[in-house]
Formats: C-alpha cells, sequence, structure tokens
C-alpha cells in the first residue's frame, strides 16, 4: 500500500482532453469528450456560459448534436420502409435527445494555435444503423469564432441526418432580463408538453418577435424558431447586447451567425435548468438544420446518399 502523502495520478478532467486555443485576446478550450466547446473568451471575459474543467458538462453546454438536434417522440422513426427505435435518452418526456455523439470521445485530425479539428466515427447501432464519418472545426480569427461541421456518408446506405449546436451566450449580466435581443426568425413552432412541434405560427404581433432588438424582460424561451432572415451574405445573425453599466467593462454585444445549411433556431433562457444558479444568467441560441422531431416529420432532415457530405458553419463575433 502507498504510503500517505505519496504522489497520486493527477485525475483526468471529465470532458477529457483539453485544447485550448488562441488568437489576440481570444481564448477558447474545445474537448476530447463530445468534441464539444467547453469555453470561449474574449479579454478574460466570457463569452460562453460554459463550465470548469473539473466539471462535467450539463445541460448541453457547448455540445455538437449530432445525427439530430432536440428531440425526438418516443425515439422512434421509419426509414427505407423500417422501423428505428432509438433509446430514450429524455425519460422523463419519453424522447431521444440531441443525438448520439455527446459522450463520445473524440480524436483530434486537426491542431494549430487557433485551431483544432475534431474527428468521430458514428458506427451502426440499434436504432440508427447508417455510419457517419464526422469533423468539427472550430478557428479563432480577427472575425471571432467559426464551427465547420462535416458529416460524411461511409455507409451502404442513404441515411437521416440533422446537425445542431448548444452554445450560452452571455454578455456578463446576472440575468438576461435587462438583456436585448434580436432574433431574425418570422415563425415559431408551437409544441406540446414534451416539447414536440404540433403546428407553427407567424410571430407577427406576438411576444416572440425579436426582428427589432428589445428587452427579454421576464419573457421565458424554450422555443423552435424558423423562416430566418438573411442579411446580404447569406447568413442569420442573433444579437444579444447588455444595456446596464456595469457591465461596461465586457463584452457588451454578441453576434451568433448561421449559415444557409441551418433552417431553425432555438432559444432557450434556462428557467428549467437543474442548477437552479445558472438559470437565466445566459441565453442558450441553437443552430439547427433541421426542427425538432424531423426524424418523424421531415421537416428540414437531409438525406445523405452513399458517399455524399453535407457542410454547415457557424459563428460568434464580439463586438
Amino acid at each position: 500500500m502507498a504510503p500517505l502523502g505519496s504522489d497520486r495520478p493527477r485525475p483526468l478532467p471529465p470532458s477529457g482532453r483539453q485544447l485550448e486555443l488562441t488568437h489576440g485576446e481570444q481564448r477558447a478550450v474545445v474537448v476530447e469528450v463530445g468534441g464539444g466547446l467547453r469555453e470561449y473568451e474574449l479579454a478574460g471575459q466570457a463569452v460562453l456560459d460554459g463550465y470548469a474543467e473539473s466539471e462535467r458538462c450539463r445541460s448541453g453546454r457547448g455540445q455538437i448534436l449530432l445525427p439530430w438536434p432536440n428531440r425526438l417522440r418516443d425515439g422512434r422513426y421509419e426509414w427505407a420502409g423500417e422501423r428505428q427505435q432509438l433509446p430514450l435518452s429524455e425519460a422523463a418526456r419519453g424522447n431521444a435527445i440531441h443525438g448520439l455523439v455527446r459522450w463520445a470521445n473524440w480524436t483530434v485530425a486537426e491542431r494549430s494555435q487557433a485551431h483544432a479539428t475534431m474527428a468521430y466515427v458514428l458506427h451502426p447501432q440499434d436504432g440508427y444503423p447508417f455510419m457517419l464519418d464526422l469533423r468539427v472545426a472550430y478557428s479563432l480569427g480577427e472575425d471571432g469564432l467559426t464551427v465547420q461541421t462535416t458529416a460524411t456518408n461511409v455507409g451502404a446506405e442513404a441515411c437521416p441526418y440533422g446537425v445542431g449546436a448548444h452554445p450560452y451566450l452571455t454578455v456578463g449580466a446576472e440575468t438576461i432580463d435587462d438583456c436585448v435581443l434580436r432574433a431574425p426568425a418570422g415563425r415559431r413552432l408551437l409544441a406540446d408538453e414534451r416539447a414536440i412541434p404540433v403546428g407553427s405560427e407567424a410571430v407577427d404581433g406576438t411576444e416572440y418577435d425579436f426582428r427589432t432588438p428589445r428587452r427579454i424582460g421576464a419573457q421565458q424561451l424554450d422555443t423552435a424558431f424558423a423562416d430566418l432572415q438573411r442579411d446580404p451574405d447569406g447568413l442569420a445573425r442573433v444579437t444579444l447586447a447588455s444595456v446596464t453599466s456595469e457591465t461596461a467593462q465586457l463584452p457588451r454585444s454578441l453576434t451568433l451567425w448561421l449559415d444557409g445549411a441551418y433552417s431553425h433556431l432555438m432559444l432557450f433562457t434556462g428557467d428549467t435548468l437543474p442548477d437552479t444558479n445558472r438559470r437565466r444568467r445566459s441565453l442558450a441560441v441553437e443552430p439547427m438544420t433541421c426542427a425538432p422531431n424531423a426524424f418523424q416529420s421531415g421537416d428540414g432532415l437531409r438525406r445523405l446518399e452513399p458517399g455524399e457530405s453535407f457542410t454547415s458553419h457557424w459563428g460568434i463575433e464580439c463586438a
């Protein structure tokens, strides 16, 4: 038996290997578990409300959601005439949630001071008998953070595919109530008690219309949006800004942009987070290439043929 006080191996971080990226005043940390983004900061101030190296990722913070984002009712769907059943990873609501790669060990395919590409092969399994080669590239540059996700069908059959991301944005305010939000979405999806879409409505004249910047206030959001308005460069931009003098030393405005591959957007104010001290502390702004429950509804769902690749981009600009 080793004597008390002897050297012990340093505990491994719950999120695995940590890859620090830097560019000027920007710093990001990419992790092995899930290939996710644990931290992103500018000039020492948090841009993402992430989690500590000693903590396990909770509430999807910074995770990549593959091969579907959000929820799938009962974990069931039909593809090519065959019924598939996925594990119910959101047991309380009877849903499969956020894909199959969040807790997998990804490998480092490329690495430099301001760039890292994480790789993972999703092998056939019960409920998803298909094979995908996955690459998620994180890059820091003069314009901020860019995240590129590429999925290639390396199997013998066509497969269903969707991707999402789950960053929580913070501008340093104690709560997001006094923050100003602009979200260029013309339609919201109506959801049932299991957070599954059952219809949609235009946001015109409703409390869900954030196309003109306005204060979030006490409004609770756990809402998927569609009909995203694009700027001339083809990008949709969501902006979160602080308005109080107490946060003047912090990044006052963040813009999350998403390219045309992302047809839907989820906004979540965090009112139901299990960690009560983190509720409404930040805003989850989640790009999605398809709607929740797309494996059943087909809303935005991609069909990847054997050998076909699909690439999507999103990123964050700080002002």
